[in-house]
């Protein structure tokens, strides 16, 4: 597959935000976090829930609507191939046009998004992160596919915790959410999401903390307070340990990528 250019971003949208219609001209990734997404494609709708990501094909019209109660967060990655052939897109379509998001695909967008900042959206590197991602996408159909299905808790624990992260949250807080006693929900959490339910309340105060450095002009001690830190001293040096960068470092690095584009 001859591809031209890859693109990625990250956007949130305000409380009954909406986009489009528009006609899609690439492949592409629309990675959810928080909030909702229905994306109406040639009048046909497909719902999202965060925690998954959705694999839109091009000369399709979409229209985008989003949570009516919350901010809504989603990444993407674009990728354009003006000479897909017709067994390629066929393949495409096979696939679920909704899937699980993962680490993986995680670590991608991650790598896209900071490499444009210094290079073009057609620089080799870039084509192919791009590249790996649309390969990435039916390779998880496949270990979705073959993988036991979660536990319902999971879902709904990961729901809650998205609501209610930015809160001095207690795990007997979390695991009454769920109806399941602490020691069970933590059994699940370790069998399916390799981690305790609050290492993934931690992982998700410090994407959200990211996200708000490097999109928004609220000061530091703003952003630890919003993300459930209850100290800037905190959230140092959590953040240091999850990114290996300081606040400021990862604040630079977003202004400098804005002042090359």
């Amino acid at each position: 597959m001859h591809v031209t250019s890859a693109v990625a971003g990250s956007v949130v949208y305000p409380p009954g935000g909406k986009f489009g219609p528009r006609i899609q001209m690439d492949l592409q990734l629309v990675m959810l976090y928080t909030g909702e997404m229905t994306v109406t494609i040639d009048g046909r709708e497909l719902h999202a829930e965060p925690g998954h990501v959705v694999l839109l094909l091009p000369g399709h019209e979409e229209q985008f609507v989003f949570s009516k109660t919350e901010d809504t967060w989603h990444r993407w990655i674009a990728v354009h191939a003006p000479e897909l052939d017709d067994e390629t897109l066929e393949s495409f379509r096979r696939l679920p046009e909704c899937l699980p998001l993962t680490e993986d695909m995680n670590r991608l967008t991650d790598l896209l998004i900071g490499l444009q900042r210094n290079v073009s959206s057609s620089d080799p590197v870039m084509l192919q992160l791009g590249l790996a991602a649309l390969h990435l996408y039916p390779v998880e159909s496949k270990r979705t596919l073959h993988q036991t299905e979660k536990h319902p808790a999971i879902y709904a624990a990961i729901s809650w915790m998205r609501e209610h992260y930015a809160e001095d949250v207690t795990l007997k807080e979390i695991s009454a959410s769920v109806n399941l006693s602490p020691e069970h929900l933590v059994r699940l959490f370790k069998q399916h999401e390799h981690m305790t339910p609050f290492q993934y309340l931690w992982n998700l105060r410090i994407n959200k903390a990211v996200e708000l450095l490097t999109n928004t002009g609220l000061t530091i001690t703003e952003v630890a307070l919003l993300c459930g830190f209850k100290t800037s001293h905190h959230f140092a040096r959590q953040l240091k340990q999850a990114t290996g960068r300081t606040a400021s470092e990862i604040r630079q690095l977003s202004w400098s990528g804005l002042r090359k584009a």
